[in-house]
């Protein structure tokens, strides 16, 4: 996938060099350098980095509103005319990289969304009416047409299996953990990977209509649709910048009216824009939210904007997928039942299962393979091994037949096939795969493949409901057995099963319409526009999907799942404290502001109180970079619950 560099971006670049240039200028200043040196690479940083803001500025105006970012390039130029050049040049720098991540983010998950449509293949076989085949381009692929998948191939186009038999991963679309089996008259989708068997597919949806672009579509219209998020002072942003803009000219003109000197009226208002001038306000609001962004960065979560720091306090309800969340999307075995009246321990079945298993590619062969060296079973030689697709393998283990599989495949009517049927019956009630092995075509035992549950999943989720106070829910992909166990292992109750991508979207927009703020925890895909549509978008960084992690506002980096609760806890405190600051920031400005307009503040005082109140606001926000913040928020694992 094609990912936008850095340095193409001329936003990343304008602040690069504003930010080159204050810094210049600060180390000049610093160690006593020409002060018309300092004076020069300050407003070099003033253009490089102001007119961006002043121009969007400027286009606000003509549209009649007034923004932030005019304001902030008035308060700056307004401060480098009394003198102030280097606190005008701080809050340009500041200005300019915000735009710049932004832009960066923007990029990058559009890059993900066109990298998206590259998991269909560009080429597929068609099989003409005649039996001949022919490579065209997927994107010419009609509905009816009939198209030929190998083995390890990608199916080019959603449709129904005709003819053969195939065991496909489809974990992209759906998030199932393990590859389902595919038979005629299944369902097979664009861009899911095929196993060990050829398919024959009839094409039901043409490529702009397939599920994975339907994904695509789905993200970039939530990303389009999602509200404007903006951080506290940003939403009151008009009104004060109207009301300083009129008290500021008012300062200057009535005196200047009732017959003061020009010099006077011109320092009056000049002070008063220093002291009323919103800086100290956004300071007040970004030390505490970078502190917190930073900590939590430290701890394995990277929060991707001060903004997403904010909201995600906000957080009233979590939604948790399932596979490669709460589980590790790995398959492991769970059971081995030895059926009644059979010759064999459950050692040998699982011995013997294994053996025959161990040639084999497919993931559950793996599983099994994987349990018995665990156990520290020797794995004998296998002859005649066989693998048929949809149906299983069998091999020679020992002199004796073996034969490991799906049980629709394996078992045959009669007394020993009902009792094993029982037995599956049994496995699969608990969530499990069910596997037959037969022994000299004699059913003997049925193991129990499951996903691998995180051992922090169960305290994450106990967190979360405490913290929120609400239940999590669940939305997944896989079947409602499968996930109604994992519900009930750590501790959900509200479970939202077999969904296709656009019905996670579905089932997002339900909570929030009933007033909840959710953010929505995933890994996959399929998990994409769920993320982009929920208030905060959370994904697991180990084995998320490029399009995932773009599309997520935050990444867990080591999957480990306490931190998702400690992260919201952690951006409910920093928001008290911007809260505290912006009462000590806007404390200081009611009182500067009233001693200038009643009387006379001398500048150097008005000066000294407003940075004053900037390295007070600033200090207690920093507050939050102490590690003790972050394990006031965290809730450290517990080790799950013997059951």
């Amino acid at each position: 996938m094609r990912r936008t560099r850095l340095w193409a971006l001329p936003e990343v670049r304008w602040a690069a060099a504003a930010l080159a240039l204050f810094l210049a200028g600060l180390a000049v200043q610093l160690l006593g350098g020409p002060s018309g040196l300092s004076w020069a690479l300050y407003l070099a940083c003033y253009v490089t980095g102001g007119w961006e803001p002043a121009l969007a500025g400027l286009r606000a105006l003509r549209d009649k509103t007034l923004d932030v970012d005019l304001l902030m390039v008035a308060a700056a130029i307004g401060a480098a005319s009394i003198g102030q050049v280097m606190d005008g040049g701080l809050l340009i720098v500041i200005f300019a990289t915000s735009g710049a991540l932004e832009a960066l983010a923007t990029a990058r998950t559009e890059d993900s969304v066109r990298g998206l449509l590259d998991l269909a293949p560009d080429t597929a076989v068609r099989v003409t009416e005649g039996g001949t085949e022919e490579t065209v381009r997927a994107a010419d692929l009609v509905v009816g047409d009939a198209v030929l998948v190998r083995p390890g191939e990608q199916v080019p186009a959603d449709g129904t299996v005709v003819a053969g038999a195939s065991e496909v991963d489809q974990a992209t679309i759906t998030g199932e953990p393990l590859p389902v089996d595919k038979a005629a008259g299944d369902e097979v989708f664009a861009g899911t990977l095929n196993g060990t068997g050829v398919l024959r597919v009839r094409v039901d949806r043409r490529a702009e209509d397939s599920v994975v672009a339907r994904i695509a579509g789905l993200v970039e219209q939530a990303s389009r649709t999602k509200a404007r998020t903006q951080l506290f002072i940003e939403k009151v942003e008009q009104r004060y910048s109207i009301g300083m803009v009129i008290a500021t000219v008012a300062l200057f003109v009535i005196p200047l009216w009732l017959g003061e000197p020009l010099r006077e009226s011109l320092l009056r208002a000049m002070t008063f824009m220093i002291v009323a001038s919103p800086c100290a306000v956004v300071l007040a609001t970004m030390p505490p939210l970078l502190a917190a962004i930073a900590n939590a960065g430290r701890h394995g979560v990277l929060v991707k904007s001060a903004v997403v720091m904010e909201q995600l306090g906000t957080t009233t309800r979590v939604a948790f997928d399932k596979t490669g969340t709460l589980t590790r999307g790995t398959p492991e075995l769970a059971d081995v039942r030895v059926l009644p009246g059979g010759e064999l321990t459950a050692e040998q079945v699982l011995r013997y299962a294994a053996a025959a298993e161990h040639p084999s590619e497919h993931p559950l062969a793996a599983a099994i393979v994987r349990a018995a060296r665990a156990r520290r079973l020797d794995l004998p030689p296998v002859g005649e091994f066989l693998a048929r697709p949809g149906r299983g393998v069998s091999a020679r283990v020992d002199g004796s037949l073996v034969q490991v599989g799906s049980p629709a495949a394996l078992l045959d009517p009669g007394s020993a096939g009902d009792t094993a049927r029982e037995v599956v019956d049994g496995i699969q009630a608990r969530g499990h795969t069910a596997v037959v092995v037969l022994w000299e075509h004699r059913p003997v035992g049925v193991l129990g493949i499951t996903d691998q549950v995180r051992e922090e999943a169960e305290p994450a989720v106990a967190a979360v409901t405490e913290l929120t106070g609400a239940a999590p829910v669940l939305v997944t992909g896989d079947n409602q057995v499968t996930a109604a166990r994992l519900a009930s292992q750590v501790g959900i109750t509200d479970v939202r099963a077999e969904l296709l991508p656009d019905d996670k979207v579905t089932a997002v927009r339900e909570l929030q319409a009933r007033g909840q703020r959710v953010a929505v925890v995933g890994d996959g895909i399929n998990d994409a526009p769920a993320l982009a549509a929920a208030h905060t978008g959370i994904a697991m960084g180990g084995a998320g999907s490029d399009l995932t992690l773009q599309t997520a506002d935050a990444i867990v980096v080591r999957d480990d799942l306490t931190t998702i609760p400690a992260v919201i806890a952690l951006s409910r405190r920093a928001r008290r404290v911007v809260v505290a600051n912006l009462v000590i920031a806007g404390s200081f400005i009611a009182v500067l502001a009233l001693w200038d307009i009643l009387g006379t503040l001398p500048l150097p005082l008005g000066v000294a109180g407003h940075e004053g109140s900037t390295v007070i606001v600033g200090l207690n926000g920093l507050r939050l970079l102490r590690s003790a913040a972050w394990k006031r928020a965290h809730c450290p694992p517990r080790p799950p619950l013997l059951r």
